[in-house]
């Protein structure tokens, strides 16, 4: 499994809810290729919670929408935009767990539409939340118009 370098960190007004490192509100997500799979293994915090020590399910679903962006980013080499999104909660997660892990890889593409499923388990490797996140995906040339930068591994 290797680091992922985030290609939007030097990018002028960059301030990502999910993925970037110094919005102190944020996520401060960081991710990893696997094989297919992106994955990011993320610590929730108190100030995450919906209910008592419970995972918001707003987070989660930020969560699942923030690997996938990145699944487009890393494994298309582009940038796109949410389509549709299903999020089926199976059992909650908590803000108490050491970490979570997310994993997230290509189930379909379909001329300009990309389908990425997403798998979030709690720290005892429970699946506890699904998402099937559609993206709708612009090609490389508009991504680069757009300031897209390529996202490649770090060396190790």
């Amino acid at each position: 499994m290797k680091k992922i370098k985030n290609g939007w960190v030097s990018h002028p007004g960059y301030k990502c809810f999910g993925c970037c490192p110094d919005n102190h509100y944020g996520l401060q997500m960081e991710f990893y290729e696997d094989g297919n799979d992106i994955v990011c293994v993320w610590k929730p915090k108190s100030e995450n919670q919906g209910w008592i020590d419970v995972l918001h399910g707003g987070i989660q679903a930020t969560l699942a929408d923030e690997i996938s962006s990145w699944v487009v980013f890393r494994k298309l080499q582009t940038m796109g935009f949410t389509a549709k999104m299903e999020v089926r909660y199976k059992k909650p997660m908590h803000t108490t767990d050491d970490h979570i892990t997310l994993r997230a890889h290509i189930i379909s593409e379909q001329r300009s539409f990309v389908t990425i499923e997403v798998l979030i388990y709690n720290e005892e490797n429970e699946v506890c939340t699904t998402a099937e996140c559609v993206y709708y995906v612009i090609s490389q040339e508009q991504a680069k118009e757009k300031g897209f930068q390529t996202f490649e591994l770090e060396d190790c």
